[in-house]
């Protein structure tokens, strides 16, 4: 009878063990996040620390409204690729218009820093930021909070817009940003995939989940190298590497996530490399961003640029390349652009430049998080507190940093 009673109990306790281990992340393979500040505040809110909780909190809403979303693909829009293969990625380029002065409105022209509400039509560029928000989201949810659900729901999103025979997204931006009238695409569009930077992190995030599996990670890994390939061999590729803006930064950003994501570290290393030439031509003597300046939203441009730049650096830190304390032949560094940058994203001095439509300030807070814990900003995490108020304990940030 105690036999007995023992193999029912072994078991119960067997048959539970498999689900206990399912809810056990194992250590993220992430690039712009660093694994041990992740560890350390997951530590932190089982141990129930003030600082992190009420992100975590915060963090387990987004996931659980995250799990309403999709699965979408590339397949779902209404538009016809010029290829006439749905499973080619298009997009409108944002900023440009149809001309009231010629018929049909063709070519379409520019007006910068105005949407053309016309772009949401092309439901690629509407999902696929928001699917990469979502991963990115649910992953970290999962990581933090080891609920294989959030695990379950990232897994599927991915397999359906990238791995899926039947729904998947070429490896190719062809038809990213056209402009009717003038082309089918461009260099440009590949800004609509800067998200990929944040997905690959997200994927990352998986490690470990039994809903993540191993077969899974060798397809998207496959993916990027193929995209990878496709960005620096194609026309449209290649006409990106050459932008002189915050378009070449970006190219720089996406291109290096990729890099380290299907292990090519020599090519990570020269894209650091490439990056730092890029600031030292982009940068001028005082810190500003020239071609930025010139926008019609040139703080939210200065800005994003230099979120590019910031998200180089973190994942050169991998390399063992330090890009935070780098200086350029000419004198230029990302603490004299963020130094010149400080008093606008702070609020605590009126931005000097053009700016047709408000600025939003939380678009900075990544900039002055990393500010503060890698360029000695002092003031910046008070600067972040005052801009945040009351949402400042709530803010992802305290998460991640």
């Amino acid at each position: 009878m105690k036999k007995q009673i023992f193999l029912t109990i072994s078991c119960v306790v067997l048959s539970w063990l498999p689900s206990l281990a399912e809810g056990q992340p194992g250590k993220p393979q992430v690039f712009v996040l660093d694994a041990k500040t992740l560890a350390s505040n997951k530590a932190g809110i089982k141990a129930n620390n003030a600082v992190v909780v009420p992100a975590y909190k915060q963090l387990l809403k987004d996931a659980d409204k995250a799990l309403q979303f999709g699965p979408v693909s590339v397949m779902e829009k209404k538009n016809q690729p010029p290829s006439g293969d749905k499973h080619d990625y298009m997009s409108l380029a944002p900023y440009f218009w149809p001309d009231p002065d010629k018929p049909g409105g063709l070519p379409y022209i520019r007006k910068d820093g105005q949407t053309n509400p016309e772009v949401k039509d092309y439901t690629d560029k509407e999902y696929m930021p928001r699917l990469c928000e979502v991963v990115y989201t649910l992953s970290l949810a999962y990581y933090f909070s080891e609920d294989k659900v959030y695990a379950d729901h990232a897994a599927r999103l991915l397999r359906v817009w990238f791995l899926d025979t039947a729904t998947r997204m070429n490896p190719n931006l062809n038809y990213g940003q056209s402009i009717k009238g003038v082309n089918t695409g461009r260099g440009s569009g590949l800004i609509d995939t800067r998200h990929f930077v944040k997905l690959i992190d997200g994927i990352g995030l998986l490690q470990g989940s039994s809903s993540w599996k191993e077969a899974d990670q060798q397809g998207m890994k496959k993916w990027f190298s193929d995209f990878l390939h496709w960005m620096q061999t194609s026309k449209n590729g290649k006409d990106e590497m050459k932008a002189p803006n915050n378009h070449g930064a970006w190219y720089d950003a996406q291109r290096l996530s990729m890099a380290m994501f299907i292990d090519s570290t020599e090519l990570a290393k020269k894209i650091v490399q490439n990056a730092q030439n890029r600031l030292d031509k982009q940068m001028d003597d005082t810190g500003r961003f020239p071609l930025e300046m010139q926008r019609t939203i040139s703080l939210h441009y200065t800005s994003f640029v230099m979120e590019a730049f910031f998200n180089i650096a973190q994942v050169a830190k991998k390399l063992g390349m330090d890009m935070w304390n780098y200086t350029s032949p000419s004198g230029k560094s990302l603490k004299k652009a963020f130094d010149a940058l400080l008093p606008y994203i702070s609020a605590t001095k009126q931005w000097d430049g053009q700016q047709i439509k408000p600025f939003e300030y939380d678009e900075a807070y990544p900039l002055l998080i990393s500010g503060a814990g890698n360029l000695g900003c002092k003031s910046c995490r008070q600067y972040l507190k005052n801009l945040a108020g009351d949402k400042a304990p709530k803010l992802r940030l305290n998460l991640l940093y």
